[in-house]
């Protein structure tokens, strides 16, 4: 199953922009001015947050890693893990494109989706009550990422939309989230190509490279 959506807005917000444009054709029928041009504005916030641009391949290499989200990283950490030696956390915001993208050429190993709760980020318990997909990816050379994303107040679900054992080139869509949290755990042989506070873009910003 792949996921490569070339339509300008993402299928996961067909269904809620059909909704609104009901709703719109029921106000004006109804000649209810104010709730027609709410229904307006849904239509135009809703195509705005499921756009789904199209964005040239990256050329870093083999042993490189892109973002896979659009945002701006929160921090960059250390982890006590014998797998992963460095975490990089991006937010993502309603105002950002909200599409996921592979981060590397790779092969999916694990996928692991939790449905849950949507409280802000900041509220202690979001962490461990939030809805969240965890994807563990495997490159050619058995070198390996963790992407956590972790959905914040948001009216919709996450999507995932790639399988365990695909193969997948870099870059490409694998799914929607809007207004959350995507965590990368990074192995010790990773050199980061970014700083706390960088603006990132998915599929277009390099997270570093393998040594």
């Amino acid at each position: 199953m792949k996921s490569n959506n070339l339509f300008p807005i993402a299928k996961e917000g067909f269904r809620y922009i059909i909704y609104a444009v009901i709703a719109y054709i029921i106000f004006d029928i109804l000649d209810f001015d104010t709730f027609e041009f709410l229904s307006f504005l849904s239509i135009i916030s809703l195509i705005c947050l499921y756009r789904n641009p199209e964005r040239e391949k990256p050329t870093f290499g083999e042993k490189s890693v892109v973002s896979p989200v659009d945002g701006k990283v929160l921090s960059i950490s250390n982890v006590d893990n014998e797998d992963w030696a460095y975490k990089v956390e991006i937010g993502t915001r309603c105002r950002n494109v909200s599409i996921l993208r592979v981060p590397m050429d790779s092969t999916v190993e694990n996928i692991s989706i939790k449905r849950g709760a949507r409280l802000a980020g900041h509220i202690p318990l979001a962490k461990k009550l939030n809805e969240n997909a965890e994807i563990i990816y495997k490159n050619t050379q058995n070198q390996k990422i963790k992407v956590s994303h972790m959905l914040k107040q948001s009216f919709d679900e996450i999507h995932i939309n790639i399988q365990e054992s695909q193969k997948l080139p870099q870059g490409s869509r694998y799914g929607v989230m809007i207004n959350g949290i995507t965590t990368i755990y990074l192995p010790q042989n990773f050199r980061l190509n970014i700083t706390q506070g960088s603006k990132v873009r998915a599929s277009q910003t390099l997270v570093g490279y393998f040594s």
